[in-house]
């Protein structure tokens, strides 16, 4: 009798265990899209203010009063970021206030693999959860020079995940306060020299795809490689199809994250730490803990209710944790975020 009870009790463990597991890894591959929503909005907000108070002076593209006014030549007018200037084509060189790691700079959009999403400065994990994220080391997007962003692949709403699709000619759509930018994608060594790719692979200590070739610019798109593996990175790369905005200084907070322990994890120099891996927020260790126990304590005590009157029917009983279980999925839900801080990361 008491072993059946003890193997019974073993078996409910493993049984809960599973359904533990099971609900992680939904959260991993769905829940984290929730916390990458909420953050999208807050950062297209953000952008939608920026762009609302970006303004620029430049000279009259006629030189000269636009009412007439020949004392007038030379004056300036003031024009909304991403308008274009009578007469010309190219977008706006308006002001790019430096950014500071964490600030939405703008919004990318891949029309033919569905990407939508407002990308920040910056490469850091915490950064990467809100969206993709820019290099603070490269030219900010729509600018001269080989501009680089990365971005997740299997969790956080995965917005690079389908970059593998991409082919030479499909178009990257960039918007800035500095206006909009069209960047088409360069082919790069396929199978054959009659099938090139849109993409390639190369090994994380690779760095120079954040190189600047003289008169290229560009946009590099990087995930890891493969799905649900850090171990090699893909890479797209765009040319710019219109013209440059005008190049604009860095803040020294984003000049400073350039060595930041996050990037140079997900892009090491060759020699110096292939091996290290990118995770490890030790600070998320005591969060897990409190809420795990908390979420604990609830199920136990939907479970105790349920078991203390035996005179109650099984609905009753289940109608407990069904009162239970929304009140204890919250606790869990932070404790699997900061659980997952803790495991090797997936771009």
């Amino acid at each position: 009798m008491l072993f059946s009870r003890i193997l019974g009790g073993i078996g409910r463990v493993m049984i809960a265990s599973g359904v533990l597991i099971l609900m992680f890894v939904t959260y991993q591959l769905w829940g984290t899209g929730i916390r990458t929503d909420a953050s999208q909005r807050e950062l297209g907000e953000k952008f939608v203010e920026a762009q609302r108070n970006a303004q620029k002076t430049t000279p009259n593209a006629a030189g000269a009063n636009p009412n007439g006014d020949e004392n007038a030549a030379g004056t300036t007018s003031t024009t909304a970021p991403g308008a274009t200037l009578p007469g010309e084509g190219t977008p706006a060189e308006g002001d790019f206030p430096p950014p500071k790691p964490g600030n939405a700079i703008g919004q990318i959009k891949i029309p033919k693999i569905g990407v939508d999403f407002f990308f920040v400065e910056g490469v850091d994990l915490n950064y990467l959860a809100e969206g993709p994220g820019h290099f603070p080391g490269t030219p900010f997007p729509g600018q001269a020079g080989n501009a680089a962003l990365a971005g997740h692949r299997t969790t956080w709403k995965a917005p690079f995940n389908r970059i593998d699709e991409l082919v030479p000619g499909d178009t990257i759509e960039i918007t800035t306060v500095q206006g909009d930018f069209t960047y088409e994608v360069m082919p790069q060594p396929g199978l054959t020299p009659d099938a090139p790719s849109g993409n390639r692979i190369v090994t994380p200590s690779q760095t120079e795809i954040l190189d600047q070739p003289p008169g290229q610019n560009s946009l590099t798109l990087m995930a890891c490689h493969p799905k649900y593996s850090a171990e090699q990175r893909i890479v797209v790369v765009g040319k710019l199809v219109n013209a440059p905005a005008a190049t604009t200084g860095k803040s020294d907070e984003s000049m400073a994250a350039v060595n930041s322990i996050d990037q140079q994890k997900l892009l090491p120099e060759q020699g110096s730490g292939d091996a290290l891996s990118i995770s490890a927020q030790p600070e998320a260790r005591g969060p897990a803990i409190v809420f795990s126990i908390v979420a604990g304590v609830i199920w136990l005590a939907a479970w105790f209710v349920a078991r203390r009157w035996g005179s109650w029917r099984q609905w009753q009983r289940w109608a407990v944790y069904a009162v239970a279980l929304p009140i204890f999925l919250v606790p869990l839900f932070f404790a699997f975020e900061n659980i997952n801080h803790l495991l090797p990361a997936g771009y």
